[in-house]
């Protein structure tokens, strides 16, 4: 189509935060654009009532199930800001011939470096150390070293080989286990490739990289808890459906584990009662794994792209269905 006539949705609230180009391009190709009037991500009903007479959307972490597409009869793309589709019905997209893509390695490195940043502060105690000084206080917190000690990471995707590179300079063991691993990259970076019981097992800490898939939901269960060393931490920043948060909870109030960096929620946000967020082992971030200059400028440029592409009727890069 010509895209002068092109009428965009756009609903990630990040969109052009750090490169107004983002904006400015796409209001010039195309004939309208419109933005995410709340703020926050969309509900199946919200954004019903924003896709009708909407050619392109560029979407955020809102709910696109079957009904929210019901009256989408213009729609041709969905251009997903981020990687997870789980929030789409891809069925229902499928059905009516629209178009899904995803932005696949745009946040890997920012989601790595926040990865990277919780294992350190819960392996140094950095949050106590700095609340205690703050309260006047001078603790002499014994801290846990990287050096000679093993990390897991299940998943060596994109931001999994992103960690493994970044643990290279703390001279420490590095095991991963991948369905599909890159056996060149685990070679070539010194991560031994393992079996996933194998990783959990022997890892001081694991960091989880999975995508949410009918077979990793809840796959952090009693369980696989009960296979980690005492003493381990884990690190989630992939998705908070991975993890039982009522198991993960036993196995630190037991002290089985001694810690845990989460920067994802079953339920987001997170309600204040959520018995996870009152242990101070617990490290809690707000999904913010991607939220970076480097990651939402990228995220914009690839779904800018392959949006506009499947309006002009060309193969977009990151096709989903």
């Amino acid at each position: 189509m010509d895209l002068k006539q092109a009428r965009i949705l756009v609903t990630p609230t990040s969109y052009g935060k750090h490169d107004a180009r983002l904006k400015t391009e796409l209001e010039a190709l195309t004939g309208f654009v419109s933005y995410n009037p709340t703020g926050k991500p969309l509900s199946s009903g919200a954004v019903a009532a924003l896709l009708q007479g909407v050619d392109g959307y560029i979407a955020g972490l809102d709910v696109i199930d079957r009904s929210a597409l019901a009256k989408a009869d213009d729609l041709k793309v969905i251009s997903r800001y981020g990687v997870g589709v789980d929030n789409v019905d891809l069925d229902a997209a499928r059905e009516r011939g629209i178009v899904v893509t995803n932005t696949p390695g745009a946040n890997s490195v920012s989601v790595a470096e926040l990865a990277m940043g919780l294992l350190l502060a819960l392996a140094r105690q950095i949050p106590e150390a700095a609340q205690a000084v703050r309260l006047g206080t001078w603790p002499r917190l014994n801290g846990v070293s990287l050096e000679g000690k093993t990390i897991g990471i299940l998943g060596l995707g994109t931001i999994g080989r992103e960690l493994a590179r970044r643990l290279a300079g703390f001279d420490c063991h590095i095991l991963a286990y991948d369905p599909y691993p890159d056996e060149a990259f685990a070679a070539a970076h010194g991560v031994a490739l393992e079996s996933l019981d194998d990783v959990i097992a022997n890892s001081d800490f694991v960091s989880l990289h999975l995508p949410l898939l009918p077979e990793t939901r809840g796959l952090v269960n009693r369980e696989f808890l009960a296979k980690m060393k005492t003493g381990a931490i884990l690190i989630n920043t992939s998705r908070g459906e991975v993890v039982e948060e009522a198991s993960l909870h036993q196995a630190l109030e037991s002290g089985h584990l001694a810690g845990a960096g989460l920067d994802a929620f079953a339920v987001e946000p997170p309600d204040a009662s959520n018995p996870l967020l009152q242990l101070p082992q617990v490290i809690a971030t707000p999904h913010l794994g991607a939220q970076t200059d480097g990651a939402t400028s990228n995220m914009g440029w690839l779904a800018m792209r392959d949006c506009l592409a499947v309006l002009r009727g060309e193969n977009p890069k990151y096709r989903v269905v």
